[in-house]
């Protein structure tokens, strides 16, 4: 069977470019998707497989092409009969066609002396209407199968008929091993009952087991062993080896203790590594920093930091440290070894100079703007300022500077700016947002939006309201200081103290002003009150243990949120699409607010909505 092989960056079956990855815990060996979005992966062998195959076994005559269509629903694999699945191969000429595995490794029609067997197995193309098990590892067999014409009621999976009931293992080669029933191990307490090399315990299945030394390993690894002997300059100098008895160690790479797995040592020094840690690059980017990962505590997870195991260090910042582990994380890793590169530079400008003090911004290319240095009076903006030299538009200097892109810390993959004209609702401070946010589209192929309050934090986050920084927590079960309220997936914690806030209330302002008082009103972090406290927009007693705003000389108190309301991150007279309404933020005063359905008074709502002259 003649084949021409493609290159890694054209494979059909991927639009992105793939790139190897030496050992993981998945694979032996495999490639993985450079965009971190995707973290598609293929094993070594798929990705390396044939664009075009020639003199196929059950094609001879024409030439099959790999293709990434989507096949007929009722598409199936000529060889094999199963359901047909992309990717597979194809005949240009007829309509032949076979699935990826039938492609690349067709099982011969017949086996003349099988080990698994003592007559001749012949293949069977389509899985049997009655339930029928496999003769090795006794699960049932669902597709295609061998079959022993002399034999009634035989058949084997077709990755089991190359194991014999004893069989010579590369992990152990002083005994053969013996397939037998988990269930003949159970009431021996010193029998070894889970695997020696991936250390599973699997009841319902098979094992392949050795008396004399007591050596267990499972199917899988018996199929697909791990290479005994690796040779990995990155990793280390010297070859490492695999040692399948038991022992305890810490791994050098990760730090982490590997009692149960079997490590890969260097005979000739003191080194042990797990064989997933083994390829692990050496300069890297993370998304909880900005410079590359090259004692202390981890900037991921904030444990100590042991200076005798591997971790990555900021070639910036000498005190920045992450653990191994931490920092190849699929959350906080875009799979890019970054050794021999320079740092990346982000050369997007938001904005095209066109003369001293005057741009054109992405956001508003229409027209140019200006740079103003003192303050400007159109919406109390606070300069310096640019402003357009046409329309009312205008953007503080350090908004129109934003960078185009923006790693986050709780995605690996790069946040692009945008400037929305409908109405954002962003998926950490779940506050509805009008202009610039950073958005990305992930891996359910959903857009994210993050605003600009909430991406323009960082850590450590140095808080007035609270004593120690704070850090970026991912969690399901902590509830916030300031609001009370617990909030999934991601916080701000305090590593001295049992502290945490939601990115609400880490964004809120510390002082504002407001038409309850005609001064400014100041954010309170809370505590335990003498006296009751009363909300002077609702009306209703404050829970002095969480945040509100006060004027303490006037005894002017206000809730977060009757202060702030819901609108407070929209721009005052802009149209807004919400579903299928059309409406507009209007500033609140004396012309705006509702009137109350009961005692036909004016509300006092911070911002509102008018909706085809409707109060909302």
């Amino acid at each position: 069977m003649d084949t021409t092989r493609s290159s890694i960056n054209k494979l059909p079956v991927h639009v992105h470019p793939l790139f190897p990855i030496a050992m993981n815990h998945i694979m032996y060996g495999s490639y993985v998707c450079n965009e971190v979005s995707c973290r598609f992966r293929l094993h070594k062998e798929c990705a390396e497989a044939p664009v075009e195959i020639n003199h196929h076994p059950c094609h001879p005559e024409h030439t099959l092409l790999l293709t990434n269509d989507s096949p007929t629903e009722d598409g199936t694999c000529d060889f094999c009969g199963q359901k047909l699945l992309s990717p597979y191969y194809t005949c240009p000429t007829c309509e032949f066609k076979v699935d990826f595995i039938c492609g690349i490794k067709p099982s011969p029609w017949a086996i003349e002396h099988p080990v698994c067997h003592d007559h001749q197995l012949v293949f069977l193309k389509k899985g049997r209407e009655e339930e029928v098990h496999c003769e090795v590892c006794k699960k049932s067999i669902s597709g295609p199968s061998y079959s022993c014409p002399e034999c009634n009621n035989v058949y084997f999976h077709l990755d089991c008929v190359h194991l014999s009931k004893e069989a010579n293992h590369p992990c152990h080669s002083n005994h053969p091993l013996k397939i037998i029933a988990y269930e003949s191990l159970r009431n021996d307490d010193h029998a070894e009952k889970d695997c020696r090399l991936c250390t599973t315990t699997r009841p319902e299945e098979m094992l392949c087991h050795c008396s004399i030394c007591n050596f267990t390993l499972c199917l899988s690894c018996t199929k697909l062993p791990p290479p005994l002997v690796v040779d990995h300059s990155k990793t280390h100098t010297h070859t490492l080896r695999l040692i399948s008895s038991k022992l305890a160690f810490t791994c050098k790479v990760c730090g982490i203790d590997g009692h149960r797995r079997r490590p890969y040592i260097c005979l000739e020094c003191d080194f042990v590594i797990h064989g997933h840690c083994i390829g692990f690059p050496h300069v890297i980017n993370i998304n909880r920093h900005d410079h590359h990962g090259r004692g202390g505590r981890c900037g991921v997870c904030r444990r100590n930091v042991s200076q005798y195991y591997g971790a990555y260090s900021c070639s910036v910042c000498p005190n920045y440290t992450v653990h191994t582990r931490c920092a190849t994380n699929y959350t906080t890793w875009n799979y890019e070894e970054l050794e021999g590169t320079h740092e990346k530079i982000q050369d997007i400008a938001p904005f095209k100079v066109v003369e001293h003090n005057l741009i054109r911004h992405f956001s508003h290319s229409e027209h140019t703007l200006r740079l103003l240095k003192l303050a400007s009076v159109w919406w109390n903006l606070i300069g310096p300022v640019y402003s357009c030299t046409e329309c009312y538009f205008s953007l503080h200097e350090k908004c129109a500077n934003l960078p185009m892109e923006k790693r986050l810390f709780f995605d690996p993959a790069p946040y692009t700016l945008r400037y929305d004209k409908t109405i954002i609702y962003c998926n950490l401070c779940e506050m509805l947002n009008y202009g610039f946010t950073y958005t990305s589209q992930g891996i359910s192929m959903e857009y994210q939006y993050v605003d600009l309050h909430c991406a323009s934090l960082s850590e450590p986050l140095v808080h007035n309201r609270h004593l120690h920084p704070l850090y970026f927590l991912e969690t399901n079960d902590h509830y916030c200081d300031a609001c009370k309220r617990t909030r999934a997936d991601y916080m701000l914690d305090c590593d001295t103290c049992n502290f945490s806030l939601c990115f609400y209330c880490a964004t809120l302002p510390e002082e504002i002003r407001h038409m309850s008082d005609e001064h400014p009103l100041t954010l309170y972090c809370g505590g335990k009150g003498n006296g009751k406290i009363w909300c002077d927009v609702c009306e209703v007693e404050l829970d002095p243990s969480k945040w509100f705003f006060a004027c303490f000389d006037c005894e002017v108190a206000l809730h977060v949120q009757r202060a702030l309301g819901d609108f407070s991150r929209l721009l005052p007279g802009k149209l807004n699409t919400i579903g299928e309404r059309e409406c507009q933020v209007v500033l609140n005063n004396l012309y705006t607010r509702p009137f109350c359905s009961h005692c036909r008074s004016r509300c006092k709502a911070p911002v509102i909505f008018k909706d085809n002259g409707k109060d909302n």
